[in-house]
């Protein structure tokens, strides 16, 4: 069946990974946001990726107030953005702290609503792209506090939002990942070898998000072969 798809960060990683995943199926239609709009015409040239740029850092509600008229009602809606910060608490400053929630919970919140009118009330699932640092009784690593807190954060919102909308046919589920040989990960953690590709967890994902609104609601889900 084909599905209306935005994934928000999908300029390299994981988010990527999905974008040209959901893109081999020639009936879904998938709507790429994210700030680098020139890397996203190089990875995608697949006639039902579009590409719309999008800054979670500011003004997300007028930025996409530009583009809704070019959306139709969405079946899916990927939260895959994030932004980390690798260093010790006590120099993190104002700044990075400021960035980190707002991209890793404001901008997931912000961009959510502004994207309600367009999910599709007769069934559609938001996944948040989390991680095993916002887990609460995983394991914790120095120089992640901001990242890791705001992840946290964002569980929390998946709890808070499913109760919200439960009488609704829009489900939310969040998905913390553990270790993805990424860019990202390679910032956190130099020179670790991951046990998965973006390409293998995006196996995952597209058919989790694809599926698992029809059994769960809320939900903070693990998905991690090892942590750092």
């Amino acid at each position: 069946m084909n599905k209306h798809i935005i994934v928000i960060g999908a300029s390299r990683g994981i988010g990527a990974a999905l974008v040209k995943r959901y893109a081999k199926n020639p009936q879904h239609q998938v709507y790429a946001f994210a700030r680098n709009t020139a890397r996203m015409d190089i990875l995608f040239d697949e006639p039902n990726v579009h590409c719309f740029p999008l800054d979670l850092t500011k003004n997300i509600g007028e930025q996409l107030a530009k583009v809704m008229y070019e959306l139709p009602m969405i079946d899916v809606l990927i939260e895959n953005a994030g932004f980390l910060v690798n260093k010790p608490f006590s120099t993190i400053s104002h700044e990075e702290f400021t960035t980190s929630y707002q991209v890793n919970v404001i901008g997931v919140m912000e961009s959510i609503q502004c994207l309600l009118p367009k999910l599709n009330p007769e069934g559609s699932h938001i996944v948040n792209i989390s991680s095993m640092g916002g887990f609460q009784g995983s394991m914790k690593f120095a120089g992640l506090t901001a990242y890791s807190t705001s992840k946290a954060a964002l569980c929390s919102f998946t709890e808070l939002f499913a109760e919200e909308f439960k009488d609704t046919n829009i489900k939310m589920n969040c998905l913390c990942l553990g270790a993805v040989q990424t860019e990202m990960l390679e910032q956190a953690f130099p020179g670790y070898k991951a046990p998965l590709t973006p390409d293998q967890m995006a196996i995952f994902i597209e058919d989790f998000s694809l599926t698992a609104h029809h059994y769960l609601n809320g939900k903070i889900i693990p998905v991690s072969l090892s942590n750092p």
